[in-house]
């Protein structure tokens, strides 16, 4: 279906934050936008004063008239929907144009430059900050990202006059194998989502198959040491990148006083002297690879150093909420082990003489059952850590499946309390914290004001 020929773009899980984006870009088109979720949000009630039809019962009675015209009016929907959905069922029966978020934005890196961050982490904080990079430069991007930019305040930027494309690569239900980059960044290739891919020789062949879709005369920058074996069409470019060697890497890194500097060095010109916005040590190597695609872009060296000083992050991405000399509190989105091993180790970096505590609230009965063991290790880095029952998200239980496996393989001797996320603030309010974490992919982020407003009363 030409996109240009829609009338009406109506949207199955409207409120998740990459469909959010898409809502926004049809709505900017001066097309009719709607849709369904499970659930009202701060971000759904957004959308809807920005101008969408969003209800949260699952009726196709609700489905407004005109969304009506299977000949004018697009479906997209998100992996996360049943195929038992009854509007999606309703769809199918009336013979509506219906496709996975993901295609569509396919669609988008087949007609322009496509700039796709791919990997197990840091997908969002690398193409957030790369579409800060090219939007304040002579460049400019129009950017369909994971997370909410805390520069601009949303998932979505548009340019006129720019064919960049910036896209979060998500290997959830292989969706990126839609993509057609000009130019891919893959952060990590740690195995997940065993529960689509089965193995992890599975998860792998579907990042392998994604480097064959990088545009010829395009470019791949793998980070050095990731397992992948490319497959690359003729003239594809391919870079290796991390925070100590490869084509593009850091030199001269000076951490303190809360603040980070390092030398860029890149095989396309070095840039001395960079400044985190977000100080975190992640940070550096997220930041190699964000500064690599937009010098593949052609945005200025002068530009990239300015923009990096001034990125300010993502909501949920290493998101300082309190910062005092006393008391810090962050919000992080980790979910994965490794994720939540990086977040420690760049809190440890920056708060060494500080006791560290953590709430964890784990992410899928599939996830906690394929790298429990993982988790406790990571989780063990930290002096306290206050474990949640399990975010089910769109899984059913499984049975002998529960935060307890966490619990029991958390190293001797580490403080530790096992919960309901319900008992989550009265037993903050019985503990003295000098560095808390909260970690997780969940609905933990509901508790993320009144955590504050504890914290504030101290």
């Amino acid at each position: 279906m030409d996109v240009n020929q829609l009338k009406a773009v109506y949207f199955i899980g409207a409120g998740g934050i990459g469909m959010s984006a898409l809502v926004r870009y049809f709505l900017s088109k001066g097309k009719k936008v709607g849709g369904y979720d499970r659930t009202s949000t701060e971000l759904t009630e957004k959308l809807i004063g920005e101008g969408a039809l969003i209800h949260y019962e699952e009726d196709a009675s609700l489905i407004p008239d005109e969304f009506k015209d299977a000949g004018s009016t697009l479906i997209v929907y998100t992996p996360a929907i049943p195929d038992t959905h009854a509007e999606l069922v309703y769809f199918r029966e009336h013979r509506f144009t219906i496709h996975k978020r993901s295609q569509v934005l396919g669609m988008l890196t087949h007609s322009g430059k496509g700039l796709c961050v791919a990997g197990t982490h840091g997908k969002t904080t690398t193409s957030t900050m790369t579409a800060h990079l090219l939007h304040q430069s002579h460049v400019g991007c129009n950017a369909f990202l994971g997370g909410i930019s805390k520069n601009y305040g949303t998932n979505l930027l548009l340019s006129d006059q720019s064919d960049y494309v910036v896209i979060e690569a998500d290997e959830f239900d292989r969706s990126f194998h839609w993509l057609a980059p000009y130019a891919s960044v893959i952060t990590a290739t740690d195995a997940d989502h065993l529960d689509i891919y089965g193995t992890e020789e599975a998860y792998l062949e579907s990042f392998n198959h994604y480097t064959s879709l990088i545009q010829p005369g395009g470019f791949l920058i793998a980070r050095k040491g990731i397992q992948l074996c490319p497959r690359l069409q003729e003239g594809v470019t391919l870079y290796t990148y991390s925070q100590d060697e490869g084509d593009f890497h850091a030199e001269n890194i000076r951490i303190g006083h809360g603040e980070i500097f390092f030398d860029f060095i890149s095989p396309l010109g070095n840039i001395c002297d960079i400044q985190l916005g977000v100080p975190i040590a992640i940070n550096i190597e997220n930041g190699i690879a964000a500064m690599a695609l937009a010098q593949i872009s052609g945005v200025k060296n002068e530009e990239i150093k300015a923009a990096m000083l001034s990125f300010k992050g993502v909501d949920r991405r290493f998101d300082f909420k309190i910062k005092t000399d006393k008391l810090i509190y962050l919000s992080d989105y980790a979910h994965h082990p490794e994720e939540i091993k990086q977040s420690i180790l760049s809190m440890r970096a920056l708060y060494e003489d500080k006791k560290l505590t953590a709430i964890f609230q784990p992410h899928l009965y599939t996830r906690t059952r394929d790298f429990y063991q993982d988790f406790a290790n990571s989780l063990s880095l930290l002096d306290e850590v206050i474990l949640t029952d399990i975010y089910p998200a769109r899984e059913l239980p499984i049975e002998g499946v529960s935060s307890q496996l966490i619990y029991d393989h958390l190293r001797p001797g580490i403080e530790k309390t096992l919960c309901k996320k319900e008992e989550i603030l009265d037993i903050l309010r019985s503990k003295e914290v000098e560095v808390l974490i909260t970690l997780g992919a969940g609905d933990i982020e509901n508790y993320v004001p009144e955590i504050c407003e504890i914290l504030n009363q101290r």
